[in-house]
């Protein structure tokens, strides 16, 4: 039983549901008091001028019935009447403010908005027939706000309350993918270590040394990844780099190891520019890219990485595009979330790494430009000089 209650619970249709609950609740007790309150008021302000009427019209009540009439009189403290007479003068005025009495102009206007209510007991008195104007206490119009008052406090708790936990599961997130890239770095060390001392040991051999450089080169890379990683998490240490010749060779060295069948171009529109930068997790970010494009297109395509220069040399802008079936515009705004991959194998790792560093380390930004299943996907990259 309790298993069914906490899916039910966890199904959003539900929690909507219980959120619309309270509000039509609140709503309606709301309007049920305010409803009473108002009958109540309207019974008041009855008693109050058939009070009136009552000694007007005799003077033969005992003081006891007079005291009685009088009390209920004053027993509106808090809704305004105006007691008007047939010609429109003023009689008696009760529970309006001060400032508003002494100005008469102010107090017309008053009394014509009391008119206009539809709100008016008709008095017969010694000088005719008689009217109480009157309107809604101060209190019964709060009441009326009371329910949208109620309700912005529920969402402001509502909204308060996802944020607070998107905002710690996020951190949590950060933190355990910090610490798992880590701990990646310090697994692959080891034999890292190993792997070096033996390609040492392939160069003294009668081989063919080609191949003991493109082993070397591939150990070198492992050394890169090894660093990159032990950097998640870390203060990062920009220094001034060369962002085209960084990213040309990134580009070159991965373009050797995807399949034959992508076609890899890369453009630019400067030979050099001078950036802030963290090269191996900057050449990381350019690598993960391609990988990703490259599963996309599933080893056959377009992939494109441009270099510009933006607002008079402020900026730069990189732009990987391929020719894959595009991304599902419900899953945009999730690709860069950690743990989120649309692949079979993986951890979710790439993106959200990869907008870790553009967005934390460099105060960059990345993005999904466009995206379509004719077109492609093109992801871009600001950075500021």
């Amino acid at each position: 039983m309790v298993n069914f209650l906490i899916k039910k619970i966890k199904n959003p249709w539900t929690g909507y549901f219980i959120i619309f609950i309270i509000f039509a609740f609140t709503i309606w007790s709301s309007n049920k008091i305010v409803n009473e309150l108002k009958i109540e008021e309207h019974k008041r302000v009855e008693n109050y001028a058939k009070s009136l009427e009552l000694l007007s019209s005799s003077e033969l009540l005992d003081l006891e019935t007079q005291d009685f009439l009088f009390k209920l009189i004053k027993d509106n403290n808090t809704i305004p009447v105006a007691l008007v007479d047939d010609k429109g003068n003023i009689i008696d005025t009760k529970n309006i403010d001060e400032h508003i009495q002494k100005d008469s102009v102010l107090l017309q206007k008053f009394i014509d908005g009391l008119k206009n209510s539809d709100q008016a007991i008709e008095i017969k008195l010694i000088n005719g027939k008689n009217y109480a104007y009157f309107k809604n206490s101060k209190l019964l119009n709060q009441l009326k706000y009371y329910p949208i008052a109620i309700i912005i406090l529920i969402l402001s708790f509502f909204g308060f309350t996802y944020w607070y936990l998107k905002t710690i599961r996020d951190t949590e997130k950060s933190y355990l993918w910090a610490g798992m890239a880590k701990e990646t770095a310090h697994q692959i060390g080891t034999p890292l270590s190993s792997l070096m001392g033996w390609v040492e040991l392939l160069k003294l051999e009668d081989i063919d040394q080609q191949t003991v450089i493109e082993i070397e080169k591939d150990v070198d890379r492992l050394k890169d990844i090894v660093d990159r990683f032990s950097k998640i998490g870390s203060k990062s240490e920009l220094s001034k780099n060369d962002i085209i010749t960084i990213t040309k060779q990134t580009v070159n060295y991965l373009s050797q190891r995807i399949s034959k069948g992508i076609e890899v171009n890369f453009h630019t529109d400067v030979e050099e520019f001078i950036i802030n930068l963290n090269p191996a997790l900057y050449s990381w970010v350019i690598e993960n890219l391609m990988k990703n494009a490259a599963d996309a297109m599933q080893n056959k395509g377009v992939l494109d990485i441009s270099i510009s220069t933006k607002n008079n040399y402020e900026y730069i802008e990189i732009t990987v595009s391929d020719t894959g079936p595009g991304i599902n515009s419900k899953l945009r705004k999730k690709i860069f979330e950690p743990g989120f991959t649309t692949k079979k194998r993986g951890w979710g790792l790439g993106l959200s790494l990869a907008k870790r560093i553009i967005n934390d380390y460099h105060n960059g930004k990345i993005f999904v430009n466009k995206s379509s299943k004719d077109t492609g996907t093109e992801f871009k990259i600001l950075l500021e000089k």
